[in-house]
C-alpha cells in the first residue's frame, strides 16, 4: 500500500511517499481503507520537530491520526463494527497510529459510525479538533446553560466546531478572530465577535465563566485576568508553572489538557452531526500526492475551519 514516511524531522520535504506493508489487525482492531485524512498543527509540529512522537525510535514514522474511511476487516473480539461500515475517528492519539496511508489499523474503541449525511471529508475534519473542543468543554469545563465562554482563535479548527458546541449547550459565547473572520464566527453562533487586531480582548470582556484557549503563554495570561473567580481556563498548550500560580491566586481553575482517542466521544459527536447541530468548515482539500502542500497550509497559521487530504 501507499505511505507518506518521514524518516527524520525537518521540513515538508521530508515527507515521502513510498509503498509499505498493509498492516495486519489485532482482535481488537478493524482495518480502514482510508478515504480522507484532516491535517492538524500537531500533525506539523511533529514532522518539524517531532511534536507528541519525539520519543518514538521506530523509523520510518506515519504521522497522522484523523481519518474517515471504510471497514475491509474486522478483528475476532469486534462486535460495533462490520465490513463495509463507513467509520472515522482519531486513532491512537497521542501515539504512532500511522495515518498517512491507504489502510490504517485502528482500535473499534476509536471509532464511530459515519453519519450519511455527512462526507467523508467532513467526518475526518470532526476527529483531533472536534474531540479536542467536546472534552474540553464536557470534561475538563463542564460547561453548562448560561454560562459565558471565550474561545480563542474561534475560526480556527478546534475553534470553530468550539463555537458551535458551547452554543448547544446553551452558553453565551464570545469569539476572537481578525475582522476579515467575524461573519464566519458569528455565523457559527457566536454572540459576540472580539477582533484580536483592533483591540486587546481583555479590554472588551470580563468575568468570563470557561475560556478555552489554545494560542499560549501570554494570551493565557491575559484570559486569567477576564476569568471570574471559580471560573475556567482550560489550554490545549499547557500551562506554565508561573501562570498556574497566577490563576490559583485569583481563585481561577487552571485546566491544561491533551485530547485523548475515544470512540463514546465520537459517538456523540456524529449525533449531533447527523442531527445538523454541529458541521466542519473544510477550507481546502488536497490529494494524498499533496501532503506537503497541506501541511504548509496549516503551517501557514491562516487556516479558516480544516485541511483535508483525500485518497
Amino acid at each position: 500500500m501507499k505511505a507518506i514516511i518521514i524518516q527524520d524531522f525537518g521540513g515538508v520535504d521530508k515527507l515521502v511517499t513510498t509503498d509499505v506493508t498493509t498492516p495486519s489487525i489485532k482482535n481488537d482492531e478493524v482495518l480502514v481503507q482510508v478515504k480522507a485524512i484532516s491535517i492538524n498543527p500537531v500533525d506539523v509540529k511533529s514532522r518539524a520537530s517531532g511534536g507528541v512522537l519525539r520519543t518514538i525510535t521506530e523509523r520510518p514514522l506515519i504521522l497522522g491520526w484523523d481519518i474517515a474511511g471504510i471497514v475491509v476487516e474486522v478483528g475476532g473480539q469486534v462486535k460495533n463494527f462490520k465490513k463495509g461500515d463507513s467509520v472515522f475517528g482519531m486513532v491512537n492519539f497521542p501515539g504512532h497510529a500511522k495515518a498517512y496511508a491507504e489502510f490504517v489499523t485502528a482500535p473499534a474503541s476509536h471509532l464511530t459510525h459515519k453519519p450519511a449525511n455527512i462526507s467523508f471529508e467532513e467526518a475526518a475534519a470532526a476527529t483531533l479538533a472536534a474531540l479536542t473542543a467536546w472534552q474540553a468543554f464536557t470534561v475538563h469545563a463542564k460547561v453548562t446553560k448560561g454560562d459565558k465562554v471565550l474561545i480563542h482563535a474561534a475560526s480556527g479548527g478546534v475553534g470553530h466546531y468550539a463555537v458551535q458546541l458551547a452554543k448547544h449547550f446553551g452558553a453565551y459565547v464570545i469569539g476572537t478572530s481578525s475582522a476579515k473572520n467575524r461573519d464566519f464566527v458569528l455565523n457559527l453562533g457566536a454572540d459576540e465577535h472580539l477582533d484580536y487586531q483592533t483591540k486587546p480582548f481583555e479590554e472588551s470582556v470580563a468575568d468570563v465563566d470557561v475560556v478555552l484557549d489554545s494560542l499560549g503563554p501570554d494570551n493565557l495570561k491575559k484570559s486569567i485576568t477576564v476569568t471570574r473567580k471559580g471560573g475556567t481556563v482550560v489550554s490545549i498548550l499547557g500551562f506554565a508553572e508561573h501562570l498556574k500560580d497566577e490563576a490559583k491566586n485569583k481563585g481561577v481553575n487552571g485546566k491544561p489538557f491533551l485530547v485523548s482517542s475515544n470512540g463514546n466521544d465520537m459517538e456523540a459527536l456524529a449525533d449531533l452531526m447527523a442531527r445538523g447541530i454541529l458541521r466542519s468548515h473544510v477550507s481546502k482539500t488536497f490529494t494524498f500526492n499533496q501532503m506537503r502542500d497541506a501541511h504548509l497550509e496549516v503551517e501557514s497559521g491562516r487556516v479558516v475551519g480544516k485541511v483535508v487530504v483525500t485518497l
